[in-house]
């Protein structure tokens, strides 16, 4: 936040601070206030009717408190104490240095319901007080119509300044953005004592229930915790590796190393002590403390259920939260919009994990020497909005229910399976060649669709909708009141061979196999793949995972692809499956699927064989159907397919 100056236009002896009620940014305000000017007394918008009570629920912090009061018509007036308040802040610093606080503003009993359209506060600690106050003078304060009420209350302020400043040399006067103008002005004019109560009655302190707090606190209760943490010498930083959290039947058990028990709250609470200590000196930044909020929330998320929060996840979780705050003018996203780019980007467990972590102030307890009340926003008319969060636990059944399963057939003596691989001949398992099969067949259709895309041509709509609305195209024309159609060109030369790329790492998949299609359904293959002598989970049956393959149609053309000598200046395996792809292919067009597209000497190549390569990244295929069709086993004759379905999983 930028230095305020001599502070904002003073008069007289009276150092003016106009805030934004319960903002942190002005609360950080108020204690630079105090250590610049070093007042001789406070002077703050309060009434005077409700001074002893409000002073009461400020000597309680951190704890929260509630002041509740009816007025003339029956109107139950609410008013918090919280440490993010600058008001509230004003009259705690003075407690603490023994500065006289004085409660200025007139008791008006019937106040008119009002809401000020205001800047984002967290522009304050980017450009400073002062930019802030000139801006809201020239943007929002000449639309705002003062009503008698308002001119009433300055005046009244008026005239208890001038009282104050026949005794006091520095009066620091905290008062609200809309009434600073008018009280400076009215102080340099006579005023009368204002008509007022002098005395109220039925004025309550109440604690606020913990569980509360996320709905009726201006900062929600994490930021508020930060908050009041940096006020003074900053606790220790925790060491986070000592508060797990672990979960169990759907109840958060909390573990302290391993060794000992430690209750939630204290490992919520190291979660903000650490953040504590991870944020720059000086007052609050709500960026860096939302960033905290996030991490610590991933943090629990992994102990919670195992899986981790990943960088495209987070970066999709800011840029959310970023868009959905500018869509409501905002510079910054509120708690409900956390919560809700939360749910979004990650999941319901996460959202929880958040909403706990978030709604967590550690001192609030229920109970204690103030009577604990229970509020919500709906009854002070705060306009709440609610999200649901549907964690998914798991389920205790009630009664065992018996579920057939397969049993895992093992070896009856040591070295049986071994006994299975007599036959010299190796032959692979029918239901997986029919399911590579099929996926080939898909991919062929992939690749055929992304070639007729990039051939497609948008044209007016005229008689018939031709492949479909060209939505693009369409709003692109707008203003020429027509709609735009789609229309996929028939590609020259169909789809060849196709080659897959698992992983390029050679040396994890020493097995390399060519062989070829059984019947004429079947295509040649050629994959590197890891050893199958690792992993024999049947009598002649081993399992081994490819690194990449390529199939070719028609079968029976296939030439074992690693020992042909037109292929050794390929580079790595990878790119000996793709020139056997393009070499057998007897279409134009070879499908690449793999993490990276090829380099573009093999383009080349492939141009020169009157071939084309067509790329599909790996990461837009379904991850499940990969690992499905990842999978290979080798069988040791033909007689073991057979008996290969009781020990292939």
């Amino acid at each position: 936040m930028k230095p305020l100056r001599r502070f904002l236009e003073s008069f007289g002896p009276v150092h003016p601070l106009p805030v934004v009620h319960y903002s942190v940014e002005f609360s950080d305000a108020v204690r630079d206030a105090f250590q610049r000017i070093r007042p001789d007394a406070v002077a703050v918008e309060l009434p005077r009717s409700i001074q002893a009570v409000v002073e009461k629920g400020v000597r309680r912090l951190p704890e929260l408190s509630v002041v509740l009061y009816q007025n003339d018509q029956a109107e139950t007036i609410y008013l918090p104490v919280e440490p993010t308040d600058p008001l509230t802040e004003a009259i705690r610093t003075a407690q603490e240095t023994d500065v006289p606080v004085f409660f200025i503003d007139p008791d008006v009993d019937s106040y008119p319901a009002s809401r000020d359209y205001i800047p984002d506060t967290y522009a304050v600690h980017r450009v400073g007080i002062e930019a802030y106050t000139e801006l809201y003078r020239h943007a929002a304060l000449p639309y705002l119509k003062k009503g008698p009420v308002d001119r009433r209350r300055e005046a009244g302020m008026a005239f208890r300044l001038q009282r104050l400043a026949a005794r006091y040399d520095r009066i620091l006067f905290v008062c609200g953005l809309s009434h600073v103008d008018g009280v400076r002005e009215a102080f340099s004019r006579p005023q009368a004592e204002p008509l007022e109560k002098t005395r109220r009655t039925g004025v309550s302190l109440f604690n606020l229930h913990p569980d509360d707090l996320a709905e009726v606190l201006s900062a929600y209760p994490f930021l508020t915790a930060l908050y009041e943490y940096r006020r003074k010498t900053l606790p220790p930083e925790p060491e986070l590796s000592r508060f797990t959290v672990r979960k169990k039947l759907g109840a958060l058990t909390l573990m302290d190393g391993g060794k000992g028990a430690c209750s939630e709250e204290e490992a919520l609470d190291a979660s903000i002590r650490w953040a504590v200590h991870h944020m720059k000196p000086g007052p609050v930044d709500r960026q860096v403390a939302a960033m905290r909020l996030f991490e610590q929330a991933s943090r629990h998320y992994r102990q919670d259920t195992g899986e981790t929060v990943t960088r495209w996840q987070k970066r999709a979780f800011f840029r959310f939260v970023r868009n959905y705050a500018l869509l409501e003018n905002r510079l910054l996203a509120d708690f409900y919009q956390l919560l809700t780019a939360a749910r979004g980007c990650v999941d319901d467990n996460f959202c929880y994990v958040f909403w706990r972590l978030g709604a967590f102030y550690p001192w609030q307890r229920a109970g204690g020497s103030v009577p604990t009340i229970r509020l919500n926003g709906e009854m002070l008319l705060l306009g709440t909005r609610k999200i649901r969060i549907r964690r998914r636990l798991p389920r205790v059944k009630r009664r065992p229910v018996y579920i057939p399963k397969k049993r895992r057939v093992s070896e009856r003596r040591p070295g049986e399976w071994m006994e299975g691989f007599d036959d010299p001949y190796i032959c692979s398992y029918p239901p997986e060649d029919m399911a590579v099969e099929d996926y080939g067949g898909f991919l062929k259709s992939k690749g055929t669709y992304l070639l007729s895309s990039e051939e497609a041509a948008s044209v007016p709509f005229e008689t018939t909708i031709l492949d479909g609305i060209d939505m693009r195209e369409t709003v692109r024309h707008l203003h020429e009141g027509r709609i735009y159609v789609k229309e996929f060109k028939k590609i020259k030369g169909g789809v060849g061979s196709v080659v897959v790329i698992f992983d390029e790492a050679d040396e994890k998949y020493p097995y390399l196999m060519t062989w070829l299609g059984e019947h004429d359904q079947e295509s040649d293959m050629a994959f590197y793949a890891t050893d199958p002598g690792q992993h024999i989970v049947g009598p002649g049956i081993c399992r081994c995972v490819y690194g990449g393959f390529v199939m070719t149609f028609p079968p029976l053309r296939l030439a074992d692809v690693w020992s042909d000598p037109e292929y050794a200046w390929a580079r790595n395996k990878a790119e000996r499956l793709l020139l056997a792809g393009l070499e057998y292919s007897l279409e134009k067009h070879v499908i690449y699927v793999a993490k990276s597209p090829p380099r573009s000497f093999i383009k080349q190549v492939a141009s020169r064989w009157g071939k084309r390569i067509v790329y599909v990244p790996i990461g837009q295929l379904s991850p499940m159907k990969l690992k499905q069709i990842r999978t290979l086993h080798i069988l040791a004759g033909k007689d073991k397919r057979r008996i290969a379905k009781d020990y292939i999983w």
